[in-house]
């Protein structure tokens, strides 16, 4: 066949560079694009051999994930790899970041002899970049000494460009892909938790309680056992009450017990106080071989604990296993440990309504608000979603009907009185909807500065300058705590005090910030007094139980027990106090950190410009020493209006919360400038409509703010 001549040689060098595009554009799987390309490549241009490597982890190998042909596929199987800079084509192409040639191999001395391809005469390593970064390389081998020409190198390296950026697509679909299923997985998580919760709240019946918690654990989690296990009277012995399907029932009517702190992984758990988790059961020291169970390979127990720290008590333990080994998740973890405090509490309250219950006639109160509950809960789960825009639709039916003509005046009032307590319902479902499933969200603890969380949650309220009044300890240490939690409830309190003096001339909230250590425990602890009225002695204690209100029915009485549940997540305590001069006291505990800060600025840029857009507080402070510390020049402004060059600056953050201006019209002043993709959003307190609001302008990120160095060196900046 004669020699194909140079115009039909890019004729088919086009139609290859066609086909990789057409290739790249529909195909998401990683490793089908990945040997899609390089079959097209071997085909097209008749060459030897193709393969694609991409970097590790680490970034010091570049690893084979496709090859052309029975040679390619073995040395996938092997695991085939190169060092980045090291003695072969590819590391060298990785390192530099640059295409390398090697016209004839045998007078390469960067080129790698493979046993795989021994016929190669010529080699091209291509490398795979997006912007500046490296993830990979492309080779491309003949049989023929000084094959490649122009075209082919020019065509090819386009083709590396664009299979860059579709591995970088892939992989984005990749992580899109397992963010979806994740939180499909919260979601379902998060159902089986406020199923739970319902189930704390509407069942009465001790053993029906426990069998269907075990039951919802074992159909949300897909696990193939759950039981409860409660102590005796003696506290020697944690019996089962309750546990899944024919082998649970079976064990409970044989009144099975494990002995606490004996070889089991409940009496480890209820006599250590903390979870147990077995990967693999069968290495496992203290798991008891149960015969009902044969098919368990992993287990954790979780302690039923009531109280907090040295006050802390365990009434029992859950138990939960699966036939898979190491199947337990972060997320599932923490959820299920969420469920056992929830479950905790809900006993002890059981316990305590009880013996209450012959000596207070006035608790008939609170199951009269606990059976609305049961009526209620489930249907306040199923519409929170759907009351929120009822706001939106209330505002444009009382504009409809202001533009009315010709109708009686009394009518048109009671359409409007109408739309008002619509209005007012569909607000009521949303506040009982947040209560009952907000503290029962997914917490991650961190060390936090309590100043900042308390006072951007009064500033987003809108507490005026003149009622609250701020006392802060100097030099406190950082607490630990999930900041979104925290804030959610500062704001239960600080509406608590709010609506205490709402009938007040004068009202006024105190606010201290003080360290206490009680029993070799150092807490950041936060007392809110306020000055109305005050709560008598006799129901003092009342005030943190669910549904209890002495406000009227409009309250839900919701806000304060959800506080005492956060505080309790993270190891503090919340307490209430009347104050000699009139007035309550409100004190929130938090357990302080252990360390304040990373040592050294390791790990922070160096040489930047930073804009800092902040109010001049505890928080911009430690920002703006921080980044200046690691030679970086900082300008923190409490608004950028007087900006005006944005481009000036390396990054710019944004703290969400500003008292001299709105975030948001600082973002759509940054975003017309077009320098949204610079700019990080940071919040003491992520909530999802909020994100939703920043994310809008363009910005790179809304983040929890960073109150440590380490924390801040991990900012994408």
């Amino acid at each position: 066949m004669d020699k194909p001549t140079l115009a039909e040689r890019r004729a088919a060098l086009l139609h290859a560079g066609a086909l990789v595009s057409r290739s790249i554009t529909s195909i998401l799987d990683p490793d089908m694009l990945l040997q899609r390309t390089v079959d097209i490549i071997c085909i097209a241009f008749g060459f030897y051999y193709a393969g694609v490597f991409l970097l590790d982890e680490t970034g010091e190998w570049a690893v084979l994930r496709a090859g052309r042909g029975e040679a390619g596929e073995a040395m996938v199987a092997a695991g085939h790899k190169l060092q980045v800079g090291g003695q072969s084509m590819i590391g060298a192409a990785t390192g530099r970041n640059k295409a390398m040639i090697a016209l004839d191999v045998g007078d390469e001395p960067a080129h790698f002899k493979n046993q795989y391809l021994p016929l190669t005469c010529s080699e091209m390593a291509l490398p795979l970049s997006v912007g500046d970064k490296v993830i990979g390389a492309l080779t491309v081998q003949s049989v023929e000494e000084a094959t490649f020409t122009e075209d082919d190198i020019t065509v090819l390296q386009g083709m590396a460009d664009q299979l860059a950026v579709a591995i970088q697509n892939a992989r984005l679909y990749s992580e899109n892909t397992r963010l979806l299923a994740q939180a499909t997985r919260r979601a379902r998580l998060l159902m089986a938790a406020a199923d739970v919760g319902k189930g704390v709240t509407s069942i009465l019946d001790l053993d029906e309680l426990l069998r269907k918690m075990v039951d919802i654990i074992c159909e949300a989690y897909g696990f193939y056992y759950a039981g409860v296990f409660l102590l005796d009277e003696t506290g020697e012995w944690a019996v089962l009450r309750a546990g899944r399907g024919e082998a649970g029932a079976a064990m409970v009517a044989e009144g099975h017990k494990l002995q606490v702190g004996g070889q089991s992984m409940i009496g480890a758990a209820i006599a250590q106080h903390q979870a147990r988790i077995a990967l693999d059961v069968g290495e496992e020291a203290v798991f008891f071989k149960n015969p009902h169970l044969p098919m368990t390979r992993s287990e954790m127990a979780l302690p039923l604990v009531v109280g907090a720290g040295v006050q802390a008590h365990v009434i029992g333990a859950v138990t939960v296993q699966s036939e898979q080994e190491a199947a337990f998740s972060d997320e599932d973890i923490s959820s299920l440990q969420a469920m056992a405090d929830q479950l905790a509490v809900a006993l002890h309250n059981a316990h305590l309504l009880r013996a209450l219950e012959a000596a207070h006639a006035e608790l008939v109160r609170t199951k009269t608000f606990e059976a609305l509950a049961t009526a209620t809960t489930e249907a306040i789960h199923w519409i929170g979603n759907k009351a929120l825009p009822i706001s939106v639709s209330v505002q444009r039916l009382r504009e409809d009907i202001a533009c009315l003509s010709g109708v009686d005046a009394e009518i048109v009032e009671s359409m409007q009185e109408d739309l008002t307590l619509i209005e007012a319902s569909a607000r009521l479902i949303m506040q009982v909807k947040e209560h009952l499933i907000g503290p029962a969200r997914e917490y991650r603890p961190a060390p936090a500065m309590i100043e900042d969380v308390l006072k951007d949650t009064a500033q987003v309220m809108g507490i005026a300058p003149e009622v609250i009044h701020f006392t802060v300890a100097p030099n406190l240490p950082l607490a630990v705590a999930d900041t979104t939690q925290l804030g959610r409830a500062f704001r239960y309190v600080l509406q608590n005090a709010l609506e205490a003096t709402e009938d007040l001339a004068a009202p006024r909230i105190d606010v201290e910030i003080d360290l206490v250590e009680e029993k070799g425990m150092r807490y950041v602890v936060t007392r809110i007094g306020d000055n109305g009225p005050g709560v008598d002695d006799a129901n003092l204690d009342k005030i943190w139980i669910s549904f209890y209100t002495t406000r009227g029915a409009k309250h839900a009485g919701l806000g304060l027990p959800a506080c005492l549940q956060i505080l309790k997540q993270i190891d503090g305590k919340a307490m209430a106090r009347r104050r000699p001069e009139g007035g309550m006291v409100f004190e929130l505990y938090v357990p302080a950190s252990i360390s304040n800060a990373a040592n050294g600025l390791a790990g922070l840029p160096a040489g930047k410009r930073f804009l800092l857009v902040d109010d001049d507080d505890v928080w911009s402070r430690f920002v703006e020493q921080t980044w200046t510390a690691a030679q970086n020049t900082v300008t923190r402004l409490v608004d950028a209006g007087d900006v005006e060059d944005f481009a000036a600056f390396d990054a710019i953050v944004v703290d969400d919360v500003l008292t001299a201006t709105d975030s948001l019209a600082v973002l759509q002043r940054i975003a017309r400038a077009g320098a949204a993709a610079k700019t990080l959003v940071v919040a003491s307190r992520v909530r999802v409509e909020r994100m939703m609001d920043l994310l809008r302008f363009g910005v790179r990120d809304v983040l929890l703010k960073p109150y440590t160095v380490a924390a801040l060196s991990k900012l994408d900046i």
